[in-house]
């Protein structure tokens, strides 16, 4: 405990937080859980995408990342033009300032060192620089935690994300190829580690059967159980604009002849969401196939998706943080891949046989693998029992790590999870 002469240290979080994304906001959820367990004193409070959401889900103040309130809508308009451009200016002070607040600052997970969705470099990219050039500046610590990284193509953002990790005073990533993309930008990570995403330290909730519509039984002892579909409104990634409609005409079309598959032979089909903007996917399969046997889910958390696919025999997902909670439940999973971290994530928990590429959706060859992976459950559900309990010891080295790192003046209070944490990566 904080005595009456200490002053209780000052974290601040950072990121794309409460802006809808249940992934990012579950990697808030995880440093907060290690925050309030090990650092109970601390004064936590975060700048991030979605102020009202966070503070009124966790509790927390928080601040709007952007001065400007229309900076993630296109601007058209010379108003809205000059609105951007000023905003930008704007948050450099902003951001400064928050930053000059906190003793320690924490970018909780995230793919924030990757562009592996469409995204412009004047967003979040110059926010993070922004911040971890503030970071440097003003002697804050600035902490990059199991965030997730690839190897990015245009130039602005290129340099942008190299800076900013350079600038953090912390780095870790959430698999190899993140460390090694970071490598080939230059950055030097001789002393950066590799972790679980963060996502792996929450608690796995007790499934609750969800009702599911009468089925057409397929045998006396072998009715088939119900499958999660975790969609995504998917269009490519940053490179892929020119035929992003294509993209996501052809994955739609392919989940939804899976789907309609799955139902002719009588199977109770759920479908899930990671983020407010994939409910438009859900409504046009809804549309596309007519069937009681098929229902929406309207998950708030990854609690939420963890306890639908605890309850499900199968599941098939695109969003990486759709295939942690799976992956997490012990729950077999087919992943539509859409980038390396998908395969990664995949090649960890011992079902790298098991990705489709999102890009290229083949239904028939998806409907294989699907037997395929169904066939093996038994194994790979063992094998998830195992890869888990791996991922959670190693995440408890990471927190151990973090507080010996940014916390050092309550570092003797933690001698013996530091020296846990030692013996783990030595073993790794």
């Amino acid at each position: 405990m904080t005595s009456e002469s200490e002053t209780p240290v000052r974290v601040g979080l950072f990121g794309l937080l409460g802006s809808g994304n249940l992934g990012n906001d579950g990697s808030l959820e995880a440093v907060l859980g290690y925050l309030r367990a090990e650092h109970p004193d601390a004064v936590v409070d975060a700048l991030c995408g979605g102020p009202e959401a966070v503070t009124t889900r966790f509790g927390i103040p928080a601040t709007r990342l952007h001065w400007y309130r229309g900076e993630y809508r296109t601007a058209s308009r010379a108003g809205a033009i000059a609105g951007k451009g000023l905003g930008k200016l704007v948050d450099v002070v902003r951001t400064a300032a928050w930053v000059r607040r906190h003793d320690v600052v924490i970018v909780p997970g995230m793919g924030v060192l990757e562009a592996t969705l469409p995204l412009r470099p004047w967003g979040f990219p110059y926010s993070l620089f922004l911040l971890c050039a503030s970071g440097r500046l003003l002697r804050t610590r600035v902490a990059l935690v199991s965030v997730g990284a690839a190897e990015i193509g245009n130039r602005p953002t290129r340099a942008l994300v190299r800076w900013s990790a350079r600038l953090a005073a912390y780095r870790s990533y959430r698999d190899t190829r993140s460390r090694d993309a970071m490598r080939a930008l230059g950055v030097d990570t001789a002393r950066d580690e590799v972790y679980p995403d963060l996502a792996f330290s929450l608690p796995t909730p007790t499934p609750t059967p969800t009702p599911t519509p009468t089925r057409r039984a397929s045998g006396p002892s072998d009715t088939p159980g119900p499958v999660c579909v975790g969609v995504m409104d998917f269009h490519g990634g940053n490179d892929d604009r020119a035929r992003a409609e294509e993209i996501y005409r052809r994955y739609l079309d392919g989940t939804i002849t899976f789907v309609r598959t799955l139902v002719e032979e009588g199977r109770p089909v759920r479908l899930l969401t990671g983020d407010e903007c994939d409910a438009s996917v859900v409504a046009a399969i809804l549309d596309a196939v007519d069937s009681p046997l098929v229902t929406a889910a309207e998950p708030a958390s990854l609690a939420d998706l963890m306890t639908e696919m605890a309850a499900a025999d199968t599941v098939v997902a695109v969003r990486y943080h759709n295939l942690i909670c799976a992956l997490k439940t012990g729950t077999p999973v087919l992943a539509l891949s859409y980038a390396a971290k998908s395969d990664a994530l995949m090649d960890r928990m011992g079902l790298g046989a098991y990705c489709h590429p999102a890009r290229e959706v083949d239904a028939g060859r998806l409907l294989d693998q699907f037997r395929e992976l169904e066939k093996r459950s038994a194994e790979l559900r063992q094998t998830l029992t195992e890869r888990n309990q791996d991922a959670s010891r190693q995440l408890e080295a990471q927190f151990a790590q973090l507080t010996a790192t940014l916390f050092p003046a309550t570092e003797h209070t933690h001698t013996h999870a530091h020296t846990h944490a030692h013996d783990l990566r030595e073993a790794k």
